[in-house]
């Protein structure tokens, strides 16, 4: 439990993050700033949302795959690594292809989508690094 409260830790540093540049995000499209800044300031939050689907997803797996399931039917945490991986890429994918708007009303930018999948490679090595259990009987 204490590795998705590792995971629960991190994203409150991303939310952090993502508040920030959301606050300083006007005042530097306003000014005279290069263009990459603009560009990167309007892409950050698909950036981090990505990098928070992936541990919220893979924290809820974990916790399923733990709670639910007999030891002897349990997914092997790498897995419940890749399948929330994957579950998280199609959702913030979709997302910027307009698929859906579940996350808010988008525009396509393909520059969203760079950071996007930047932001899913970035949470898929965070979870390699912690390799979060719920028990500590599980095996990577």
């Amino acid at each position: 439990m204490k590795d998705i409260l590792k995971m629960a830790r991190i994203q409150i540093g991303v939310i952090v993050l993502f508040a920030l540049f959301k606050f300083i995000r006007p005042s530097v499209l306003d000014s005279d700033a290069p263009q990459w800044i603009k560009i990167m300031l309007l892409s950050l939050p698909n950036f981090f949302e990505a990098i928070i689907g992936i541990l919220t997803v893979t924290g809820i797996g974990l916790y399923l795959n733990d709670k639910l399931l007999n030891p002897s039917n349990q997914l092997k945490t790498k897995m419940i690594y890749i399948f929330s991986t994957i579950l998280a890429a199609i959702y913030v994918i979709t997302q910027e292809f307009k698929i859906h708007n579940l996350g808010g009303e988008n525009v396509y930018d393909i520059n969203d989508v760079i950071f996007s999948i930047v932001g899913l490679v970035i949470g898929y090595l965070i979870i390699r690094l912690i390799k979060p259990v719920v028990n500590q009987t599980a095996s990577p």
